[in-house]
């Protein structure tokens, strides 16, 4: 969100802050006043914007402001956007609190959810869906026909299949004896699985087109969230970036809705015989409770991009952050190639995934890395649906509750020596079992925790450790000489690496 389009809506000579909500918002409810009385603490507010001034444009920025504020006033604090109080929480034991302990009370959104407004154009998705019936439908379908072990095993042919083409590529790249930018062969063949596990078989030139127009919206998502929160006012102030929304909206029909429009018809053509099920053929089949009729078609494409989105992205920037990590330190690559010989037969090509339990550095890699980088700064918002105690403050119902993971992950007070890269901590004996696999028992949270997690957090650990322990059997990654690894960072969408890490590849089997 730009900070100043928020102050020239804030200091409009003409209206204050809360006329100004009530005239552009796009909906027509109006939030009931709440107490304020013993709200946490936080920094002095001025007239009509509140704390606008302090809040920077960047999510990277926002974290180092959120730490120093915590610092001064402790690890819960309101922070006002105009004359609305925002609650963020920087410790474990107070987002615990609100996703576990309270997660029944907290498992509600806000009314509006930029990420949900802006990608889904306001139809149904998952991730900003507000609790009840639909909501609850949607998840359910969504761990029970495509995320559950059953399923995830049918997709394992998928996940052989683009590893494959990866390899290959990474194979054809190292003959040239050149530095190599991982992020240009790690995107497509994530988000080729992601649009397969959606979409069922399609062509290569289908999935490129689905891959073009899903990227284009990450891209292009953080100069759109203004025009989700103030639509009204975006129209009319930003035409030209509404323009541009819009036809980012058409693009996107013109290329998924023929594809949900083929596979229904395949459907009716040869029946439910398919070996491996796609997520948009239970989306087809799903009834939502209290709604006549199956899903409407705009809403089943917005929850495949919400399905591609979420996973191809999200998957893609951890694995690059992986990567990195490994290429700037090679004794923990080295150590990770030497624990994967102790499993694997020596000339196997590949790292089978029953085999990835048995490597227990390899789960501590990829946890480190989510534990310093997880995919973004806060999770998606959260409200309460009553009044709560938390911390010794009162959080009033409907109050915005942000909990920052970024500063979670880094929290000196549980870590030592944060911002190291030491995989071993993540070790707390020779087999650490089932431990390693609940990332809230790590106190980092970076799929959140609670009701609202995320659901695919369990196939997000499979692919990342399925890759990187395939990627370092297959490759030595060394660094580029006078170039290093920059770990420095820049929103889009998520948070992704600055500068893409390049790295000389060498084939470790012939």
């Amino acid at each position: 969100m730009e900070v100043w389009f928020i102050i020239l809506i804030s200091l409009c000579a003409c209206f204050s802050l809360k006329s100004l909500f009530s005239f552009f918002s796009s909906t027509k409810t109006t939030k009931k006043n709440v107490s304020q009385g013993n709200l946490p603490p936080g920094p002095p507010t001025l007239p009509f914007i509140g704390n606008l001034h302090l809040l920077p444009k960047s999510m990277v920025d926002l974290r180092s402001v959120m730490y120093d504020l915590s610092q001064k006033y402790g690890p819960i604090l309101t922070v006002y956007l105009g004359s609305e109080p925002l609650i963020f929480i920087t410790s474990y034991t107070l987002a615990h609190q609100v996703l576990v302990r309270h997660g029944a009370t907290f498992a509600n959104r806000p009314a509006v959810v930029p990420v949900s407004s802006v990608l889904s154009n306001n139809h149904k998705d998952i991730g900003g869906s507000p609790f009840g019936p639909s909501w609850k439908a949607l998840r359910r379908n969504l761990l029970s026909e495509v995320l559950h072990p059953t399923s995830l095993k049918s997709y394992s042919v998928e996940r052989k299949r683009v590893l494959d083409s990866l390899l290959k590529g990474l194979h054809e790249s190292s003959k040239l004896n050149q530095p190599v930018r991982l992020l240009d062969h790690i995107h497509p063949a994530l988000f080729s699985l992601f649009i397969r596990m959606t979409f069922g078989e399609l062509s290569e030139t289908q999935i490129k087109e689905v891959e073009g127009i899903q990227y284009q919206f990450l891209v292009s998502y953080e100069q759109f969230t203004v025009l989700a929160t103030w639509p009204r006012l975006g129209k009319l102030l930003l035409r030209n970036r509404w323009k541009r929304y819009q036809q980012f909206l058409k693009n996107q029909d013109d290329v998924i809705l023929p594809l949900i429009r083929a596979r229904k018809k395949l459907r009716q053509e040869r029946g439910k015989a398919f070996e491996v099920i796609p997520y948009i053929d239970s989306l087809l089949d799903l009834k939502i409770p209290g709604e006549k009729g199956n899903v409407e078609e705009a809403d089943i494409l917005s929850l495949c991009s919400e399905l591609i989105n979420a996973g191809g992205d999200t998957s893609t920037t951890m694995l690059q952050w992986v990567l990195a990590y490994l290429v700037k330190h090679p004794r923990v690559q080295s150590k990770l190639f030497a624990e994967i010989s102790e499993v694997v037969a020596k000339g196997a090509k590949e790292v089978e995934e029953d085999d990835l339990h048995k490597i227990p550095y390899l789960k501590a890699v990829v946890l480190e890395t989510l534990r310093i980088h997880p995919p973004n700064t806060l999770l998606v918002p959260h409200t309460g649906m009553e009044d709560v105690e938390l911390g010794g403050y009162t959080i009033p119902k409907d109050t915005k509750v942000n909990i920052v993971t970024a500063l979670i992950g880094r929290d000196p007070n549980v870590w030592e020596n944060p911002m190291e890269f030491k995989p071993e901590r993540l070790l707390t004996s020779e087999d650490i079992g089932e431990e390693a696999s609940d990332v809230t028992l790590f106190k980092m949270m970076p799929f959140g925790a609670g009701r609202r997690n995320c659901p695919g957090n369990k196939l997000g650990l499979l692919l990342l450790q399925y890759f990187i322990a395939n990627l370092v059997w297959n490759f030595e990654f060394k660094t580029v000489d006078g170039e290093g690894v920059d770990l420095s960072e820049k929103v889009m969408f998520l948070i992704v690496m600055k500068n893409p890490v390049r790295a000389y590849i060498s084939p470790r089997i012939k």
